[in-house]
């Protein structure tokens, strides 16, 4: 576990509820502290850039915190948090992707596809996505800093 993260911030619209049910049973299994932001009944549609927009509010003031946002596709969760200056979100289907995400790119939003993702899978990627360190080399840094 990384403790260095404050929280991990977790919303998902309707499709995503299961998945979202089952990470958060697993991340606070390992340790960390979970806030469930989102809808938790699959037969209540919710659109998600309200999702999105409801875990931007929480993370503007938690620089240590992280988010993961679920939607049927991902996509969709990734281009709405991506609109907020703070927010540098990334769709993985594979732990790899996340953790090197993470690595160059110093994502702090983890996006999933609950249609395309076996849970399993979905569990590494955010493992991995939590537990990987940003690579503070100038020209990386520098980057980040372009787009913020």
């Amino acid at each position: 576990m990384n403790k260095t993260i404050s929280k991990v911030y977790i919303g998902s619209d309707h499709r995503g509820v299961g998945l979202k049910l089952y990470l958060i049973e697993m991340l606070t299994a390992a340790g960390y502290s979970v806030v469930n932001l989102g809808v938790d009944n699959p037969n209540k549609i919710v659109d998600f850039p309200d999702i999105a927009q409801s875990l931007a509010d929480e993370m503007q003031n938690d620089a240590k915190s992280r988010g993961i946002l679920i939607c049927g596709t991902g996509a969709g969760m990734e281009i709405a948090a991506n609109r907020y200056r703070h927010l540098r979100a990334s769709r993985c289907n594979r732990p790899e992707q996340a953790r090197d995400d993470r690595f160059h790119d110093d994502i702090n939003v983890l996006a999933l596809s609950a249609d395309d993702i076996d849970i399993e899978i979905a569990f590494l990627c955010a493992q991995a996505f939590l537990e990987s360190p940003f690579d503070e080399v100038e020209r990386r840094v520098r980057r980040i800093q372009k787009i913020s």
